[in-house]
């Protein structure tokens, strides 16, 4: 059976990571291209009435920021999922593109081998982060103390897989990790965000870590 085939566009200035990235997309037999663009004017454009499932983003473009491409892009299709892909990893600049409406934060240095894997992750609903990434959101919100201290029963697998989260970890690779299969991970993670009441791999870290579960 063929597998499904979902839309993608990349919005990227540097040449040869966005030929890099293109590559990538292009070999990939679940994913269709369906845009290259080297700033967000001329993505904007392209994507005005018809956007890809999913939309690759830098965030330092000529001209508009990739932040308010993102924000420009979300005001027009709502439903559609950006993945930031960018050398920044400072606090500002994560939280003004999760803000602007950004689904996942990969740094450059881990696209290559992570892109793909990250692009699944955010189909299923996840919210994939470079370890590093992740931290500094878990970091971030670990500065403001918590109000209370929750009882959410977690399991210690369910406890497992969370530690994983708050190591960047995506889906195959926690289920290589504890030797389970990727629809098992799926599995305790709908547990998870039903048991913390979230709806994000995210907000699932900062409640599990900042708030002591």
């Amino acid at each position: 059976m063929d597998p499904e085939i979902h839309t993608v566009a990349l919005v990227e200035d540097d040449e040869l990571l966005r030929e890099s990235l293109a590559e990538i997309l292009a070999a990939s037999p679940k994913w269709q291209l369906t845009g290259v663009y080297p700033d967000a004017e001329s993505a904007i454009e392209g994507m005005s009435s018809v956007c890809p499932e999913v939309v690759l983003m830098d965030i330092q473009l000529p001209g508009r920021s990739g932040i308010a491409c993102v924000a420009k892009l979300k005001e027009l299709h709502p439903d559609a999922q950006v993945l930031m892909v960018t050398v920044y990893d400072n606090n500002d600049r994560i939280f003004n593109a999760l803000s602007a409406g950004a689904s996942g934060y990969l740094l450059k240095r881990d696209a290559p081998l992570k892109l793909l894997d990250s692009l699944d992750e955010l189909l299923s609903g996840g919210s994939p982060m470079s370890g590093a990434i992740a931290r500094k959101v878990v970091q971030h919100f670990q500065a403001t103390p918590p109000s209370k201290n929750e009882n959410h029963n977690l399991t210690p697998r369910e406890k497992q897989i969370l530690e994983l989260l708050v190591k960047g970890g995506l889906y195959k690779e926690i289920a290589w990790d504890l030797g389970i299969g990727v629809e098992t991970v799926r599995t305790h993670l709908h547990n998870i965000y039903a048991k913390l009441h979230v709806r994000t791999r995210t907000e699932a870290v900062v409640k599990y870590l900042g708030r002591n579960v």
